[in-house]
């Protein structure tokens, strides 16, 4: 019954699309940009949106016997193209209880309404019948300038000015995005009925959140809409009040390329055969030098072309005056050369037919020249050649030992997928991966993202079986809505880590509406990350420790959380960043508490953390892990680790990873991160255990919670659990 309720707009047939359509071309062709409430009300009729009885009356006499018909109380609204907010102008008179009223309220809304704006077109005034009890929410949509249509949802009336609680989801919203919007603001309590009140009904309300987003989408010019208040109470869910803003210029998106286009250029321009240097010098400090240097020295085994207009050889290299001169196919051109110099080269780079341009030069739109970017990004476009760039420290790929960058060779391989939009970023990454030890199979500098951006490397990581998960840092996303189809499908296969700078709602463009006022840029990227699949990291360190973590840890097979430690302290800081990432503290059955009290002396504390004291030799850590890992209730472990004579660090850290490797050959394989409290000696054991497939940090009670959290999030989003 529900699912039939929630059936997409196609299904209603072309009836309901060309009702609407007839209603936006009577509002073109006069020239509006917003619907009158009538048309609104036959708009909301053609997609099957609940609104109340209502019709539209020009005179008082007109208006006691729509009332009469309706039955009492009603609604009065003043029907105006010139009068948008209607509350505002004093066109709304509520709660009418008979024909008097009614004929009195008539004649005050209309003398409102020419007090405010005296030359205002009136048709009339619209009769409604009033709406009584329930809860009042507010489902809206809104055009993102980069994830295009988004519906919203949040608590209804004046709440939603107060509080400012509402939730985004990309539309069309399907009937699971619906009902986790109900349970995505942090009012959601209210909806299940609060001091004996009764509980909204879900699907009734996700039944108007669908439908709306699916309106929007089918018909782009529709820029806002609001429904505000919705009445819905445990029956089902009316529109009160609707409201819909329209825009017939708006751009349409352009067409995107395939995924198989940009996995084909993407595959040529990271796992190239051949290289061209243009700028490529053999001087040192020059940056055509290091980029020379460090293909060499990465150890390569491509072809290196270097491009210079008067050298004949660069570093052992035969030189070359221009690519065209190359007689074999190049499949990326490092650039080395002045801003105002590339495009000519780029230009070569196209009659030459190289897929990829790897654009490392500055001082173009970041440094106020748009106009030498949009050269560069038009003649990529004549040619076909993918940008990187410009403004970037260029890019690794070390399963082919590739070192296409200014900055120093890297050649610690391993599996995760690093990219930055800034350079200071990039270096960043490169920095802690090598401190960390942690291997990647790529690190890839993004810059101006004249072309190829992050969602481009999504598509490449994916099908990239060198690559485990990916960790990305942005500042903005060019096209949001292609990130999150990319996200959405590469998160159910690997990890989606992303660090988004610029947390505030400053830049976000607010529009007229209370939804779109309310859309705040950071509340949209966090609402449509988490659609996607997306894990969000909420600074630096944390990012690269979730790329560092999360491909390590085994994934949880179910919610139980268990803490052990040695510390009362730290169990319950732990306990605190349990809550704070959003996992769940294992709920202690009796016979596993007991099991437990079993190991630990009588002035520790069973339950959960599970306090076995920290004067406790290493027995009492093993017995306990070790029983952790045996229960199957349990389903991940975090540790707590206090620094003792009677169990040194490296003891601990030595005798944990044997309790992991034993358990794990017995097919107990579960989740463990540990936190080290303790003198110098625990940074050797946070590295070993580390080492060893345990996450575990020195001095931080948070940073394994947040690692171990970052997974549970993963893994929730592709469905593992």
């Amino acid at each position: 019954m529900a699912e039939a309720a929630l059936k997409r707009s196609d299904d209603y047939g072309s009836a309901a699309k060309d009702e609407v359509r007839r209603v936006l071309d009577h509002v073109k062709a006069e020239g509006r940009t917003s619907l009158t409430a009538p048309e609104g009300k036959l708009v909301c009729d053609a997609y099957g949106i609940p609104v109340p009885k209502e019709d539209v009356a020009t005179s008082a006499s007109d208006a006691t016997r729509l009332a009469d018909s309706m039955g009492y109380p009603v609604v009065l609204k003043i029907v105006s193209p010139d009068i948008l907010h209607k509350t505002e102008a004093g066109g709304v008179l509520v709660g009418l209880k008979s024909a008097d009223e009614v004929a009195k309220g008539y004649e005050t809304i209309l003398a409102n309404a020419k007090k405010y704006k005296a030359d205002a077109k009136i048709d009339g005034v619209q009769i409604q019948q009033m709406l009584k009890g329930g809860t009042e929410v507010i489902v809206g949509a809104i055009t993102d300038g980069s994830f295009g249509k988004l519906v919203a949802f949040g608590l209804g009336g004046v709440l939603v000015e107060v509080l400012k609680d509402i939730t985004f989801r990309l539309a069309p919203a399907t009937r699971e995005d619906a009902l986790s919007m109900l349970d995505g603001i942090q009012a959601h309590e209210m909806l299940k009925g609060v001091r004996g009140g009764d509980p909204v009904n879900r699907e009734a309300v996700a039944n108007v959140i669908v439908k709306v987003s699916q309106l929007v989408s089918d018909f782009p010019e529709i820029s806002e809409l609001d429904l505000n208040p919705v009445f819905a109470t445990k029956d089902d869910a009316i529109a009160a009040d609707v409201r819909i803003v329209v825009d017939f210029d708006a751009k349409l998106r352009p067409a995107v390329r395939s995924n198989e286009e940009i996995v084909t250029a993407m595959n040529r321009i990271m796992r190239p055969k051949a290289v061209a240097v243009i700028g490529a010098s053999a001087e040192a400090g020059k940056i055509g030098n290091s980029v020379m240097k460090n293909l060499i020295n990465g150890g390569y085994k491509g072809e290196i072309y270097p491009i210079h207009p008067k050298a004949d050889e660069i570093l052992g290299y035969k030189a070359y005056k221009s690519v065209k001169d190359v007689e074999g196919v190049i499949d990326t051109a490092v650039f080395a050369i002045p801003a105002k110099f590339v495009a000519a080269a780029l230009t070569e780079c196209g009659e030459k037919q190289i897929p990829g341009a790897v654009l490392i030069p500055s001082g173009f739109a970041e440094a106020g020249e748009p106009a030498l970017q949009e050269e560069i990004v038009e003649v990529g476009k004549k040619y076909n050649i993918r940008l990187m760039g410009p403004n970037i420290y260029g890019f690794y790929y070390t399963p082919e030992n590739l070192c296409a960058t200014f900055c120093t060779a890297y050649d610690v391989k391993g599996s995760a997928a690093l990219s930055s939009q800034s350079g200071g970023i990039g270096m960043a990454i490169i920095g802690f991966s090598r401190s960390a030890k942690m291997g990647v199979s790529a690190i890839v500098g993004l810059g101006n993202k004249s072309d190829i951006d992050e969602d481009d490397l999504l598509a490449f990581f994916e099908q990239d079986d060198n690559t485990k998960v990916i960790a990305q840092h942005c500042e903005d996303l060019k096209d949001g809505r292609a990130f999150a189809e990319a996200a959405k499908r590469v998160s159910k296969k690997k990890p989606v880590i992303v660090l988004k700078a610029g947390r505030t709602s400053a830049g976000a463009k607010a529009a007229a509406s209370h939804t779109g006022a309310l859309a705040g840029n950071d509340k949209i990227y966090e609402d449509v990350l988490k659609q996607s699949g997306v894990v969000r990291a909420r600074s630096l360190r944390q990012l690269l420790e979730f790329a560092r973590g999360v491909p390590i840890l085994p994934t949880p097979k179910g919610e139980n959380v268990l803490i052990i430690t040695g510390a009362g302290g730290s169990g319950v800081l732990l306990s605190d960043s349990v809550v704070d990432n959003g996992l769940s503290l294992m709920q202690m059955p009796p016979d596993l508490d007991e099991a437990f009290k079993k190991f630990i002396p009588p002035f520790g504390a069973s339950g959960n953390p599970v306090d076995i004291t920290g004067g406790e030799p290493p027995k009492t850590y093993q017995n306990t892990v070790k029983l952790g890992l045996e229960d199957d209730r349990i389903h991940a472990l975090i540790l707590g680790y206090w620094h003792t004579i009677v169990t040194p660090p490296m003891v601990f850290a030595r005798l944990m990873v044997e309790v992991v490797e034993e358990m794990k050959a017995k097919g107990k394989v579960k989740p463990v991160v540990a936190s080290l409290a303790g003198d110098v000696e625990v940074e050797e054991a946070a590295q070993y255990l580390y080492d060893h497939g345990i996450p575990a940090y020195a001095y931080s009670t948070e940073l394994p919670v947040e690692v171990l959290g970052a997974k549970y999030k993963w893994a929730r989003g592709a469905g593992l659990l």
